[in-house]
């Protein structure tokens, strides 16, 4: 199983990772674990939707963008909190990843 990617330079540990080809697009799904403490970071990060998204060990490097997002909790504000973190990641088509 693939145990990382990359979000720009942010890299995400994973606990779950499965990828495919839609309409001859890269599609990534991701489950990671965020704690209370990497809360912030991960919510700005995640703000921003699009991305250059790398799995080095797929050898995939590609512009994307957020396509499905879930969290098994929203208040990690309280300390010692871990959540999950589910995301799909689509890759943006060519002639739009201006």
């Amino acid at each position: 199983m693939v145990k990382e990617i990359y979000l720009d330079e942010t890299r995400i540990p994973l606990t779950y990772f499965e990828d495919d080809v839609d309409n001859g697009l890269y599609k990534i799904s991701v489950e990671f674990d965020v704690t209370s403490e990497a809360y912030h970071d991960i919510a700005v990060l995640l703000y921003r939707e699009k991305f250059n998204i790398k799995v080095p060990e797929k050898d995939k490097d590609f512009k994307g963008k957020i396509y499905n997002y879930a969290t098994s909790l929203t208040n990690l504000y309280e300390a010692d909190q871990v959540a999950q973190y589910r995301l799909v990641l689509v890759e943006i088509p060519e002639e739009t990843k201006e």
